[in-house]
């Protein structure tokens, strides 16, 4: 399967594998989170009855509600008036000066006695000019004209203090447009009932006396506006809130539940696309951050292929236990979703990938699980499930850094369940509602069933994905340095010195994997098994000749060559059938590379044989990773100083620098990204490390002298 996958990405490319790897995984999340976003609609006409009890899935504004309740605040409003105190003391002087300029034309007629009734009038017309001017709808007869000057003076002053004095006080109190009419009635009776009046003159002071009553309270447009404009303002929107009930069970649908039940989307025929346009972008985002994070990575091709693999993988197994578990929730009233393993996947992602993969797919879940456990007549996110989900993932990325054996998993179990049940206590709390003992109890119980199922599901399923993938995670590398593996106990007693030297060069492997930031733990574990094939022939290889006899003496030097070839391929071949992880296959294959036996190839040349040069090297291939090559120079280094006699550090370091040049110069690294800077670093830590352990010894003096 892998090999099939690794063609089609070297035929299509990374990025468009990519791309149709998160393409999948979106289709499917699609399919699984589509019921979820579309909510329940109902088969109901008006004047039906309702099936069952429904509620509001979510909080609307009543526009049309809205809008009558406003309408009706404005229409509330009665018109502010306005009451001109100023508007007396005008009209007391309008009526004032009538008979005021009436006096005045009395005394202009009577200065000459040979004017005519038509002069006279003229006279007070003149007069009275101005007044008809500024005043609308006033202008005397000529008959109540004639009534003025004829009346004498003193019952003129009489009247005009009289209906001065009346308007004056009937003006002090407000009088609206609609109630003109009533107070001029109610004057004119006041002056036709007055004895002060001569009856000649009533008619014509009773017209002066309606005029001088006008409206003195109007209506403030603008304040009235803005009254009616704070008012309407004041008028909260009318909402239908999540959760709240619009029809009982049998109760029955009339006009304005039906609205409700239109506006709020629930009636059969009003499926909105909304929700699922939605969804779609929500997918995207996260697909796209699955994207740029795979996208940008600088690893080799093979561990972003399982990287990608194990995560979209790991994460659309997570969506089908939320959906699995929102199906179930149904049935119950308390929230089910708390079972759910908070902290599954960004474990399983955590140890199969890396830890910004365990970020993101932590975030994906919470974002998700939100969406997906979202109650009827919840919110948009159930964000209780969302952080629940996010807490317990980021307390596991925080307490496995150091998980290396599976008891360590157990552990970061129980972190995550104490952090669940902190969530819990939280989540209880801040509901604000009144919990019985049989509720905590769930809820207790849910987190403490999260973090053991969190923990138990990771140990369930590493094992699978590491063996479908071929995943070499830390876990599994600390479970494979274990000395009582088969493997290693069957090199300790059938090839001891193998053993013993395979252990020197783990020490040395791991020290310089270390200085340049390679994979140390693997380089260790890799030097435990690289000469597995070994345990063939052990006594063909120097380090487990313990007797002294050297088998290659007798053979010719072709099939000694041969046999110490051969246990790179034999271990290949063990480690296979033990089904060990390619990486570490690999290293047994690429310890050696392709690097020439020339010892056996000069002996065979002394004693007079030409051969084909190929006999004499490995088959390889050359060293494929930084891990592989450092490991070809420690095994090589390693059983060269062994072999040297009073080593120290002047010989150590021309040893180390002559196997070095000449791994170098045979090509041996070509085909790895190891540097002539990384490889300098190497030979430091390999010169101090070897210096350690062959220091100088003092020398004790001889007993015999």
């Amino acid at each position: 399967m892998r090999k099939q996958i690794k063609r089609f990405i070297d035929v299509i490319g990374f990025r468009s594998f990519l791309m149709i790897v998160l393409l999948i995984t979106a289709s499917v999340q699609f399919l699984l989170m589509l019921d979820n976003v579309k909510g329940v609609t109902y088969d109901i006409s008006m004047g039906s009855l309702a099936p069952e009890t429904i509620r509001a899935a979510k909080t609307v504004e009543d526009t049309e509600k809205t809008e009558r309740e406003r309408e009706a605040a404005g229409e509330a409003i009665q018109p502010i008036y306005d009451y001109n105190t100023e508007i007396a003391q005008q009209r007391t002087s309008f009526v004032s000066l009538i008979f005021d300029l009436a006096i005045e034309a009395q005394e202009e007629i009577q200065k000459d006695e040979k004017l005519t009734k038509s002069d006279e009038l003229q006279i007070i017309q003149k007069k009275l000019k101005d007044v008809y001017e500024s005043q609308d709808n006033f202008k005397l007869t000529d008959g109540q004209l004639l009534q003025l000057i004829n009346t004498p003076s003193e019952d003129l002053l009489l009247t005009r203090d009289f209906v001065a004095q009346s308007v004056k006080v009937m003006l002090q109190e407000p009088i609206r447009k609609a109630e003109v009419e009533e107070q001029q009635k109610s004057i004119e009776n006041i002056i036709k009932m007055n004895e002060k009046v001569p009856q000649s003159l009533e008619e014509t002071a009773t017209v002066i006396g309606r005029t001088a009553i006008v409206e003195n309270e109007k209506v403030n447009v603008e304040k009235t506006e803005l009254a009616k404009k704070q008012a309407i303002e004041a008028v909260e929107p009318t909402k239908i809130l999540q959760g709240q009930i619009i029809v009982q069970e049998g109760e029955m649908v009339e006009q304005e539940i039906y609205r409700q039940l239109q506006l709020l989307g629930l009636i059969d025929n009003q499926s909105s696309l909304k929700p699922v346009v939605g969804l779609i972008i929500l997918i995207f985002l996260q697909m796209s951050f699955i994207f740029m994070l795979f996208d940008r990575s600088k690893s080799k091709l093979s561990i972003k292929r399982n990287g990608l693999l194990v995560t979209v993988i790991i994460y659309i197994a997570s969506l089908f236990i939320m959906k699995l578990t929102s199906i179930v929730a149904q049935d119950f009233d308390v929230m089910v979703a708390f079972i759910y393993p908070t902290a599954m996947a960004t474990m399983l992602v955590r140890l199969l990938a890396n830890d910004r993969a365990a970020i993101v797919v932590t975030l994906l879940c919470s974002a998700s699980a939100g969406l997906m456990f979202q109650e009827s007549y919840a919110a948009i996110l159930q964000m209780d499930i969302a952080l629940y989900i996010l807490f317990g993932g980021f307390a596991s990325l925080f307490f496995m850094r150091s998980v290396e054996k599976r008891a360590h998993l157990l552990q970061a179990s129980g972190v995550i369940t104490v952090i669940n049940l902190m969530f819990i206590t939280f989540y209880l709390l801040m509901t604000q509602s009144g919990y019985g003992l049989a509720e905590i109890s769930f809820y207790v119980g849910a987190a403490v069933i999260s973090g053991i199922l969190s923990g138990a599901l990771t140990m369930g399923l590493l094992p699978f994905f590491e063996s479908m993938f071929g995943i070499l995670s830390t876990m599994r590398l600390i479970e494979l340095s274990n000395p009582n593996h088969p493997l290693l106990k069957k090199i300790l007693t059938e090839a001891p010195g193998t053993y013993h030297h395979s252990v020197m060069v783990a020490n040395l492997a791991e020290a310089a994997c270390e200085a340049i930031g390679a994979d140390g733990l693997l380089a260790r574990v890799g030097c435990y098994y690289h000469d597995v094939g070994k345990t063939r022939r052990p006594a063909f290889f120097i380090e487990n000749q313990m007797s002294g006899i050297n088998p290659h003496d007798s053979l010719p030097p072709e099939s000694s060559a041969e046999i110490i070839i051969a246990h790179t391929t034999d271990g290949a071949e063990m480690l296979r059938k033990h089904k060990m992880p390619q990486e570490i296959i690999d290293i047994a294959l690429q310890h050696h590379g392709t690097s020439l036996l020339k010892f056996f190839l000069h002996k065979a040349r002394e004693e007079g044989k030409e051969l084909d040069e190929a006999q004499f090297r490995y088959p390889g291939p050359k060293p494929q990773t930084k891990e592989a090559a450092i490991i070809s120079i420690a095994d090589s280094v390693e059983a060269a100083v062994r072999s040297m006699k009073a080593p120290n550090a002047e010989k150590i370091q021309k040893l180390i620098q002559s196997i070095i040049q000449d791994r170098v110069k045979d090509d041996q690294f070509d085909e790895c990204d190891v540097s002539l800077k990384e490889l300098k670093k190497i030979e430091d830590v390999l010169c101090k490390t070897l210096n350690g352990i062959f220091h100088s010894r003092i020398e004790y003096p001889d007993e015999k002298a």
